[in-house]
C-alpha cells in the first residue's frame, strides 16, 4: 500500500510535468507548511473564540502568563514578545483593560514605569484557552507517533533558527 497523497502532491506533479528542469523538493515542503499553517490558524481562532478571544489577545495574555507570578510585564517587553509597535500595544492593552483581562499598575520601585498584569479573569481565560489550544494541536498531530512528532519539531526548529534572533 502506497503513501497517501495530498493536494501538494498534485501541484508538485503538475510542475514536474510542466517544468522537469526545476527542483521541487522545497515546493513540496513549504507548500505543506503553508497549508498546515492555514488549517492551524483556523483551528486556533476557533479555540480562542470559545473563550471570547482574538489571536492578538491570546498572544498578549500568554506572554503575561509565561512571565510567572505575578503575571506582569512592561508594555515594552510585551511589544518585544508579540512583535508589535508601541501604538499597537497601547491600543491592545487598552482593549484588554476594557475587557477586564489585564490592569495597569505603577511599578513599586519606580512610579514612572507602568506594568501590565493579568487579572484573575485574565488568568482563568488564558489558562482555559491554552488548554483548548493544546488539545486541538494534539489532535492535529495524533496521526504521527510521539517519536515522529519530536523528530518533526526538531527538523522545523533547525529551519526556523536561521530566521530568529537567539534568546537570552
Amino acid at each position: 500500500m502506497g503513501q497517501p497523497t495530498d493536494e501538494v502532491d498534485r501541484i508538485v506533479s503538475a510542475w514536474e510535468r510542466e517544468r522537469p528542469d526545476l527542483p521541487t523538493v522545497a515546493l513540496s515542503v513549504f507548500s505543506r507548511i503553508t497549508r498546515l499553517a492555514r488549517y492551524l490558524d483556523r483551528a486556533r481562532r476557533a479555540a480562542f473564540a470559545q473563550h471570547g478571544l482574538e489571536v492578538w489577545e491570546f498572544d498578549v495574555l500568554t506572554a503575561l502568563r509565561r512571565a510567572g507570578s505575578p503575571y506582569e510585564l512592561t508594555p515594552g517587553t510585551l511589544m518585544t514578545e508579540t512583535m508589535v509597535s508601541s501604538g499597537t500595544m497601547t491600543n491592545r492593552i487598552d482593549r484588554l483593560v476594557a475587557h477586564g483581562l489585564v490592569r495597569r499598575a505603577a511599578d513599586s520601585r519606580d512610579r514612572r514605569v507602568v506594568r501590565v498584569r493579568l487579572t484573575e479573569e485574565g488568568l482563568r481565560t488564558v489558562d482555559a484557552a491554552m488548554t483548548d489550544l493544546l488539545r486541538v494541536e494534539a489532535e492535529v498531530l495524533q496521526t504521527l507517533p510521539h517519536g515522529e512528532q519530536e523528530h518533526l519539531a526538531g527538523l522545523l526548529r533547525h529551519l526556523l533558527v536561521q530566521f530568529e534572533v537567539p534568546g537570552p
